[in-house]
């Protein structure tokens, strides 16, 4: 019985071991990620011309289709804060049914102060803010874009004239999008508070639907048909 029990308590402590080292890449790359994020000046990478954006939220999935000529600095932006993970368990925290709904703060606070004051500078509209389409948000000022996001659920044109360039679009999904929860009017959220206290505040509005994971997916390419081989008569 002693010699099982030793057996025992050896094979214990392997598998507390291998758990770890199994843990420990996860945990490393973590923390890479993290670094990269608090440095908004490593994430300057330029977009491709055209690119998806699949966000598994905890409604559904949706994917937004970037167009880099329609906002080339606000889809750099987007480009590298989806790459590195930046809306990854980021909350739709102001949601207007027929009007639109908006995310894009870091569920960590430090994250989110270091990119607060990293403007963009304005993209000429060229597209509308039509149903679908998918737009920076801004500080109510020229050139005070950062990491916050709207869709609109409506057309929202109007907006175009005050320089809210949208840079993308909702292709598929956007049933996802109509049914994210929209807080009601007595119960809207304090984005002070947000920016505060990230996700630790959020968690006093449970039904909040939130981005699980958002990651670059490859554009789908539609290849000519084969020309048709005849026989010889």
């Amino acid at each position: 019985m002693r010699s099982r029990g030793v057996g025992a308590c050896i094979a214990l402590a392997l598998t507390v071991v291998l758990a770890q080292e199994l843990a420990l890449p996860a945990a490393i790359a973590v923390s890479a990620q993290t670094n990269r994020l608090m440095d908004p000046s490593r994430l300057t990478e330029t977009a491709p011309d055209v690119f998806r954006a699949q966000f598994a939220t905890s409604k559904g999935s949706f994917v937004i289709d970037v167009h880099r000529e329609w906002a080339p600095i606000g889809a750099d932006r987007f480009y590298n804060l989806v790459k590195n993970g930046f809306y990854d368990g980021t909350r739709f925290f102001r949601v207007r049914p027929g009007f639109m709904a908006q995310f894009g703060l870091n569920g960590n606070p430090e994250i989110q102060r270091a990119w607060q004051r990293e403007f963009l500078r304005d993209d000429p509209v060229s597209q509308k803010n039509l149903r679908g389409f998918v737009t920076f948000t801004t500080e109510g000022r020229p050139q005070s874009r950062f990491t916050q996001i709207f869709i609109n659920y409506d057309d929202n044109s109007r907006l175009d004239a005050d320089g809210f360039a949208p840079f993308g679009q909702v292709v598929t999904g956007m049933d996802v999008v109509d049914k994210l929860y929209a807080p009601p009017d007595d119960a809207q959220l304090d984005q002070r508070r947000i920016l505060r206290d990230g996700n630790e505040y959020l968690k006093e509005f449970p039904k909040l639907d939130f981005v699980k994971k958002a990651t670059l997916v490859p554009v789908a390419t539609t290849k000519p048909a084969a020309p048709s081989r005849r026989r010889p008569s």
